[in-house]
């Protein structure tokens, strides 16, 4: 049998498939369901500072080929966060994602977050938050100063999380990588609206979006397989990611690991033990002996 098993920054992962930050990840009891139905790891709800209702419904559009939502980044804050993880305790990699809207804020949470997270992931791309997520996550210098203040914040792994509503997304993995970065993980959502032609008005509450699902995995595929020319940090790769044929073309792509989030959604927890098999099949058949064998077979010349 062909070994799943991934090592990312000193973490084992029993497969390369990872719960995304998004819909399906509000509570405990959701990681847990996630691990027990095959992923790897998880990664949590964004967690901010303050508590977030988020906004209103609409929230979230189902399209052919994905969602575009808008949740607002709905979370308990930090305090909250910590409530409500006491007395769990997780035998899979959890990381925790956090956001701001200054390095400062940033490297506050991962210092009150530190004992609860194995890694954290930094949203730096949250394309339909004010102030946050892809605000400030579009200039380089910013993600080198939110990854530099975590860094020295914490001691435990540091994933920059990054957009792909920019001209070039490999700028910000640079500018990750020379601050300190243990990963970046491509893509967040591409910034998107969806209008109801009876209305005749944009659908969500916020109006603008982010659109996920299968529809953008050329997109995500292409900026993990810049990223990994470009880094000699893991790549995680994000984006439409539903079939295991999928998940094969981004490790070949060279994304070490994968997060999976809409998928879940479209259809449902056994998305995770499906993915896994396809892999596991697709290994032996071609003669692999473990999945860290084909990460990046597509980048050479």
């Amino acid at each position: 049998m062909a070994s799943l098993e991934v090592e990312l920054f000193g973490i084992r992962f029993k497969n390369p498939l990872i719960l995304a930050s998004g819909i399906n990840d509000k509570v405990p009891e959701q990681w847990i369901r996630a691990h027990e139905e095959g992923a790897g790891g998880v990664v949590t709800k964004s967690i901010g500072i303050e508590p977030r209702k988020g906004y209103d419904n609409p929230t979230i559009v189902e399209l052919p080929y994905g969602l575009v939502n808008a949740m607002g980044l709905p979370n308990p804050g930090w305090r909250g966060f910590l409530e409500m993880v006491e007395g769990y305790t997780f035998d899979f990699p959890l990381i925790v994602s956090i956001f701001g809207g200054t390095p400062e804020e940033f490297a506050f949470l991962a210092e009150k977050l530190s004992d609860v997270a194995d890694a954290f992931e930094l949203n730096l791309s949250c394309p339909h938050a004010k102030g946050y997520g892809m605000e400030i996550g579009q200039k380089p210098e910013n993600v080198h100063e939110v990854v530099k203040a975590v860094k020295d914040a914490t001691d435990r792994p540091v994933i920059a999380k990054l957009t792909p509503n920019i001209d070039d997304i490999t700028k910000l993995g640079v500018a990750a990588e020379k601050a300190g970065a243990d990963a970046v993980s491509a893509i967040n959502t591409l910034k998107a609206v969806a209008i109801d032609v009876y209305a005749r008005r944009p659908i969500l509450s916020n109006r603008v979006g982010g659109y996920s699902g299968p529809g953008v995995k050329p997109v995500a595929l292409r900026a993990v397989y810049d990223l990994a020319r470009t880094l000699e940090i893991p790549v995680i790769g994000i984006g439409g990611i539903t079939t295991w044929q999928d998940a094969v073309e981004f490790l070949l792509a060279g994304a070490s690991a994968l997060q999976v989030g809409t998928a879940v959604s479209l259809r449902g927890w056994k998305v995770f033990q499906e993915i896994n098999k396809g892999i596991a099949r697709y290994l032996e058949d071609e003669g692999f002996s473990s999945v860290r064998d084909i990460v990046g077979l597509a980048l050479e010349e």
